[in-house]
C-alpha cells in the first residue's frame, strides 16, 4: 500500500467507523465534562488561577466546554484558549503535511497559573509531549495537568492524565474515533478496528 493509499483512508474516516460501536454516547460525555470539571475545581481548591488550553480540533470544543461549566461551578469566567503543537511534533517527517491549526492564548497569559491542557485521546503521549514543548515557548505556568476524555493506554513515553473521562483498553488493531456536536453533528465516542491493507 502506497502513501496516496494510506492518506484516502485517513481521508475517510467513515471507512474506519464502519464497524465501530459506540462506548460513549452524548449524555455520557455531557456527564464526563461536568465530572471533569467538579474534579479541576477540588484539586485546584477553586479556579482562581486556572487556564484552560484545548489541543485542536476536538480538544478546543472540550475545553471550551469545560470551561461554561466551571463558569456554572465557581460563578466566574475561567480563560479558555488553543494550543497549536503541529509544529512541535516528532512525526513530521512521517506524514504528509498537516494545516496549521490557531494557538490563541487568553490575555493575562499562562505565567504563574495552572494550565490545564485539554485532549480528546491520550494514546502515546507524543501530543503531548509537544503540547509541552509548545507550551515552553509561550510561558512559564505554576504547573500544568492534563484532561482528556478517553483514555486507550499503549503510552511511548512517561505521561498520565491528571482527569480521566474514561479508561478504555484498547489492542493496536483498534481505533478510537471522538465525534463532537461542534466538528461532526453529534457527540459520541466510537471504538472500531482498523482496516487491513488489501493485497
Amino acid at each position: 500500500m502506497d502513501k496516496q493509499d494510506s492518506q484516502d483512508r485517513r481521508d475517510k474516516p467513515d471507512a474506519q467507523t464502519s464497524d465501530a460501536r459506540p462506548v460513549l454516547e452524548g449524555p455520557d460525555i455531557a456527564r464526563v465534562v461536568t465530572r471533569i470539571a467538579h474534579e479541576i475545581v477540588e484539586r485546584a481548591k477553586g479556579a482562581d488561577d486556572v487556564v484552560l488550553l484545548g489541543i485542536p480540533t476536538r480538544g478546543v470544543f472540550l475545553a471550551q466546554r469545560l470551561a461554561a461549566k466551571l463558569e456554572q461551578i465557581t460563578d466566574r469566567k475561567v480563560p479558555v484558549g488553543s494550543l497549536d503543537i503541529t509544529m512541535y511534533r516528532d512525526d513530521l517527517r512521517m506524514h504528509p503535511p498537516r494545516a496549521l491549526a490557531r494557538t490563541e492564548i487568553p490575555g493575562d497569559g499562562i505565567d504563574g497559573r495552572l494550565v490545564v491542557l485539554i485532549d480528546d485521546v491520550l494514546f502515546s503521549g507524543r501530543t503531548i509531549r509537544a503540547a509541552l514543548d509548545a507550551l515552553n515557548d509561550i510561558g512559564r505556568p505554576r504547573a500544568v495537568q492534563l484532561a482528556v476524555l478517553v483514555d486507550r493506554g499503549h503510552r511511548e513515553l512517561p505521561i498520565r492524565a491528571d482527569y480521566v473521562g474514561k479508561n478504555l483498553p484498547t489492542s493496536l488493531r483498534e481505533t478510537v474515533k471522538v465525534q463532537l456536536a461542534e466538528e461532526d453533528g453529534r457527540d459520541t465516542v466510537l471504538l472500531g478496528v482498523k482496516p487491513t491493507a488489501q493485497q
